[in-house]
């Protein structure tokens, strides 16, 4: 099962050229960059750590490349993505985001859970199978991937 999230989610992944190209062009269109990780991709976690802080002023992709490589190397079996942000007062508001690493091919999905309760009520969650596992051994051999 393939983690399906963000704008190029059902493509094969992106090569390290096609993420400059994307990132160049949130740069052209004056949106802020920002780099994401996370070893908990559940639909609902919309709050995963931000890697430094956000690149208002980046006037070129390698700097924001720079810093995807460094978040790949120290978060290696993390999920990472980048997210691009139109500060303009119509938008204001994230408008692009994609995955630009994935933490392994073998990746752990999701199972429902259902709950019976009172007046005939079932209640129906997912829960990823990662999360039997403490953060940081989620994915991968246990280490940080540094």
């Amino acid at each position: 099962m393939r983690i399906t999230q963000g704008t190029f989610s059902y493509l094969p992944p992106l090569s390290d050229d096609q993420i400059r190209t994307q990132v160049q062009y949130m740069i052209d269109n004056s949106w802020a960059v920002a780099v994401e990780f996370t070893d908990d991709p559940h639909p609902r976690n919309t709050y995963w750590s931000m890697w430094g802080l956000p690149m208002f002023d980046v006037a070129d992709a390698a700097a924001v490349m720079a810093e995807i490589k460094a978040c790949r190397k120290t978060h290696g079996n993390c999920y990472i993505k980048v997210d691009g942000f139109d500060p303009s007062p119509l938008r204001q508001g994230q408008v692009l985001s994609f995955l630009v690493h994935r933490p392994t091919d073998d990746e752990k999905g999701y199972r429902i859970v259902r709950a019976e309760g009172g007046g005939q009520v079932i209640d129906y969650a997912l829960d990823s199978y990662a999360v039997d596992h403490p953060a940081g051994e989620r994915y991968g051999d246990g280490h940080d991937g540094g």
